[in-house]
């Protein structure tokens, strides 16, 4: 018995390593069969056929290769969305997407219905709405929708609990009447004043809620770059925007910007349209987007402004910086995020991520999922270094 187990665990090794080698183990380690046979061509299409493949090396394996043929693509997408886990799938066609050129073909109805929507695709879509043929443009808004609904899914009632939470704590009163009174936090401000002979606390200060209000408690500006880079970060701004929006006690405007600058915040009630209103790729002019967002600040102390950027400047850097700080010293609460996605920071222009610090505007990337607690922390005005640091060790450990 301990024979066989020993044998099925070398065939099994075996197996493995003939997957991972693919082609080129096909002489010393024979040919796969069956679904790993399957998934083995799957594979070898995209990774053993793509440009860079040269030399000695690329004589040694099997000719392969999606071509330009959009029924031999549409079926690859369907093999690999059999054989691998969604995940895989999404990262296989990213692969392919940049690899092989594919993009030419997401213009065509039938290939976008083979596809697996996810957020690097909808860049992707975004990227060609200018080239969009008028036949793709609903199987492209379909993928576009789908993937909004599954972020919506995902952050919208984190962001609604954060905020929440955070304008009730910003409304905390001093002085409140009996019934507004939060005894929790005044008895805990107020335990130095405990009397022993009494058995109980004397509060010097009373802590409450302030009153519910149907007001506007805050307005949020956010100017995202929409640079080729940026693509995933446009995703994620675009669907929060309309989250935030649709908060009454939020006046939230959306700015999106290359080297000219779009108001898109008539359309936040529609955030697939937001996105299809968004022309990824050109140059980058960040204060031509400062300075159309400052007209949009009219209550500096209950104003959070967020710019989404590499902070690689087209414009003029000087006045970039300048209006930063004039904004801080206003009393606006300004937050510079570098990407607002999953794959952390992207690369960017230190120097200006520097000369913000300077300024005590940190700029750092921040997950989809720690979005909701930063904007907490802007509308209760806590100090952003520190919620960077946390974040910044949070990421860590994840990855530790």
């Amino acid at each position: 018995m301990s024979d066989e187990v020993t044998d099925a665990a070398a065939q099994e090794r075996l197996r493995r390593w003939r997957m991972v080698l693919g082609g080129a183990a096909e002489k010393s380690l024979g040919k796969a069969e069956g679904r790993d046979g399957a998934m083995d061509s799957a594979l070898a299409a995209l990774y053993e056929g793509g440009a860079g493949d040269g030399g000695e090396e690329r004589s040694n394996r099997r000719s392969a290769g999606l071509g330009g043929s959009a029924p031999k693509v549409a079926r690859w997408l369907g093999d690999i969305r059999e054989y691998f886990p969604s995940t895989v799938v999404q990262v296989m066609q990213q692969d392919a997407i940049e690899r092989l050129d594919l993009s030419r073909l997401l213009l065509e109805p039938e290939m976008l219905s083979a596809v697996e929507p996810d957020v690097h695709l909808v860049g992707t879509l975004l990227s060609l709405n200018r080239v969009m043929p008028e036949k793709t443009k609903d199987a492209a808004r379909q993928v576009v929708r789908t993937v909004v609904e599954q972020l919506e899914k995902r952050i919208e009632q984190k962001t609604r609990a954060a905020i929440s939470g955070a304008l009730n704590r910003a409304a905390r009163i001093n002085r409140p009447k009996h019934a507004d009174i939060d005894w929790n936090r005044t008895v805990r401000a107020n335990l130095k004043h405990y009397q022993a002979e009494h058995r109980t606390v004397i509060p010097e200060r009373l802590i409450g809620y302030g009153r519910r209000t149907t007001a506007v408690q805050r307005d949020v500006v956010l100017c995202v770059d929409q640079s080729g880079s940026m693509a995933a970060s446009v995703v994620f701004s675009g669907v929060f925007s309309a989250v935030l929006a649709s908060m009454k006690s939020l006046r939230t405007s959306l700015v999106v910007f290359d080297t000219a600058v779009v108001d898109l915040t008539e359309q936040l009630d529609d955030p697939v349209e937001v996105l299809f209103g968004t022309q990824l790729g050109g140059g980058t002019d960040i204060n031509r987007a400062i300075a159309y967002s400052q007209q949009l600040i009219t209550r500096p102390r209950d104003s959070i402004f967020v710019l989404i950027s590499d902070l690689y400047e087209g414009g003029i850097r000087e006045q970039m910086l300048r209006r930063v700080a004039e904004m801080t010293a206003a009393g606006v609460q300004v937050v510079v995020l570098l990407a607002l996605s999953d794959e952390g920071a992207p690369a960017y222009d230190h120097d200006n991520a520097a000369a913000l610090a300077a300024l005590g505007v940190p700029a750092f990337a921040c997950t989809p999922d720690a979005f909701p607690d930063l904007m907490a922390a802007a509308i209760e005005r806590r100090d952003l270094q520190t919620f960077v640091a946390a974040h910044q060790n949070e990421a860590q450990g994840k990855r530790l």
